[in-house]
């Protein structure tokens, strides 16, 4: 499959720069020469994430004559690819406890000496694509089965609603129970919130609340994250691995800026030491991590920098855009592309180019200076909102995929409770989702955030943040299901957390009366820009953040 996975993983960039002929060419050819009844088995997680969605994202925009690049000999070719692929990968469902292997052969199944063991983002970063095949062929065979993966991670959280990196699909016990928001449990937060925006689907919203919550309360020690145990919240890693930097990105769809503000300032700090983030930077030695000195073309970084540029039009991250595009150019181009970095410290080039390179890497960059420039594209100016794929990859809020009974969270959308108010306000991102230059006045928009589900703070604009009274468990009726060390519970019991951090809202948004922060609109004045210029690196401050007693029993 990988001699055409990067050209269906690249599909929809092809048709975000408006190369018409490109994008048909390989349309056609894909229809006409891809099949999918081959004996390979095949990652569950990345077949989803770099086929599935590629399939899917291109035929959504090959197929609608308002995107400009509708296709006139298009006859769902993709859609059909989608759906035999995703029929193929059902198998692995199959378990008991609704979380799948990590691997299916695509003729024969799950092999009877498959690993039962996954990854937390493997298991729960599925639903997007499979819920949006769901609804282009009304088989809701594809969104069970993934939302039910997801309620198997959340029902086997710990008592402080942290998840483990892996899992067994057949015993639900953790295997490792190291939590954190990078490597094997990164996408599963990013999908909970995607999920509620592009579907409308209370439930990841209530889980996201209770999953992000705990993440800041017990991961985050300003401005880093550190991996701890899931049961006691005891320090096991003091690590920034490169996949934790979509987070400022995903804090900014979620409307917490100022923290992802402050982390991104600190991943940036990496980049500008070494010229590319690595895989891993050790925060106690302050050095890269042995073992981890690669830079495999990520785009997280760049992914977050494109949405704090879009949320603030602060003028840095166009600075920092800058500096990493001058990386990737002097020091990754290569002959037939773009290689990976094998070490950050030397600029070593290894003859690799993952397929996400073009899938995001290059789609966030563009997007990025595009939107300085006076946006002409798809994504900014088309018919719709767009929902990005954890592999980037642009899924709209129509009405077919995002129901209008279920959802009104995008622009035109019919609602039919007909208790809308037209109202008129600022936003620092909710309005990047619904509208255009951070103001809107409108009436379908403003539903998002008017459920009755939800309440708002006083303490702030448009504060909204957690159910008022019942928790996620009592609501859906998912139970805890209790598989903690009796030593970790019992530490866990004895956590203290100060009140203003236990009741952290998730989305923030200013009021109509209020003003920016000059802090973040006026260059000029920000501190911000004084943290980009900065070469040194924050000092991690773990005894500012312990969250536990200090007698708390560690994992070996």
């Amino acid at each position: 499959m990988s001699c055409f996975c990067t050209q269906i993983d690249s599909l929809d960039t092809l048709a975000l720069l408006g190369d018409r002929e490109q994008f048909t060419t390989s349309v056609e050819w894909i229809g006409k020469n891809i099949r999918f009844d081959i004996n390979k088995t095949v990652s569950i997680f990345e077949t989803t994430i770099r086929i599935l969605g590629g399939l899917l994202s291109a035929h959504l925009i090959a197929s609608d004559y308002n995107t400009g690049m509708r296709i006139p000999s298009y006859d769902d070719e993709l859609l059909h690819l989608a759906e035999d692929l995703a029929r193929r990968m059902l198998p692995a469902f199959d378990t008991p406890t609704g979380i799948p292997f990590g691997s299916v052969n695509l003729m024969h199944g799950v092999d009877e000496n498959e690993s039962k063991i996954t990854s937390t983002a493997g298991g729960g970063t599925l639903t997007l694509e499979f819920g949006v095949l769901s609804r282009l062929t009304n088989d809701p065979i594809f969104e069970q089965v993934t939302k039910n993966a997801v309620r198997g991670l959340w029902a086997r959280r710990s008592r402080i609603n942290l998840v483990g990196a892996h899992i067994d699909v057949f015993s639900g016990e953790w295997t490792q129970k190291d939590a954190g928001i990078g490597t094997s449990i990164d996408s599963f937060y990013e999908y909970l919130l995607k999920a509620y925006l592009l579907f409308g689907d209370e439930e990841y919203l209530f889980i996201f609340q209770e999953a992000y919550r705990a993440a800041m309360v017990y991961l985050y020690n300003d401005p880093w994250y550190v991996e701890v145990n899931m049961n006691s919240a005891a320090l096991v890693w003091p690590l920034f691995n490169s996949l934790q930097a979509f987070w400022p990105g995903l804090q900014v769809l979620a409307g917490d800026i100022e923290p992802a503000i402050r982390t991104h300032a600190a991943f940036f700090s990496v980049w500008k030491r070494y010229g590319f983030t690595p895989e891993g930077f050790n925060l106690a030695t302050f050095n890269v991590q042995q073992g981890q000195k690669s830079y495999p073309l990520r785009p997280e970084l760049i992914e977050s920098t494109y949405w704090l540029y879009k949320a603030t039009r602060n003028p840095s991250y166009l600075d920092a855009g800058r500096d990493m595009l001058a990386s990737l150019q002097y020091a990754a181009r290569c002959t037939c592309g773009y290689c990976h970095i094998s070490d950050v410290e030397f600029h070593q080039q290894e003859d690799h180019m993952e397929s996400f390179f073009l899938a995001e890497t290059v789609k966030y960059l563009w997007l990025l200076f595009d939107l300085a420039a006076g946006p002409d594209n798809l994504v900014e100016n088309g018919p719709y909102k767009y929902i990005f794929s954890t592999e980037g990859h642009l899924i709209p809020t129509t009405p077919q995929i995002s129901l209008a009974s279920e959802n009104c969270s995008y622009l035109g959308a019919y609602c039919r409770s007909g208790k809308l108010v037209q109202e008129t306000y600022s936003s620092d991102i909710v309005n990047d989702f619904r509208g255009t230059n951070y103001s809107f006045s409108g009436t379908a928009a403003t539903n998002f955030f008017s459920s009755p589900a939800f309440h708002k703070s006083p303490s702030s604009g448009l504060i909204k943040g957690f159910c008022p009274g019942l928790t996620h468990g009592q609501r859906y009726g998912i139970s805890y299901i209790d598989s903690v060390d009796n030593n970790d519970a019992e530490s866990a019991r004895t956590t203290n957390v100060d009140d203003e951090a236990q009741n952290s809202p998730v989305f923030v948004n200013h009021s109509s009366d209020s003003q920016p922060s000059d802090s973040v609109e006026n260059p000029d004045n920000s501190n911000y820009h004084e943290l980009m210029e900065n070469q040194r690196v924050p000092q991690l401050k773990i005894e500012t953040r312990e969250t536990v007693d200090e007698e708390r029993p560690r994992d070996n």
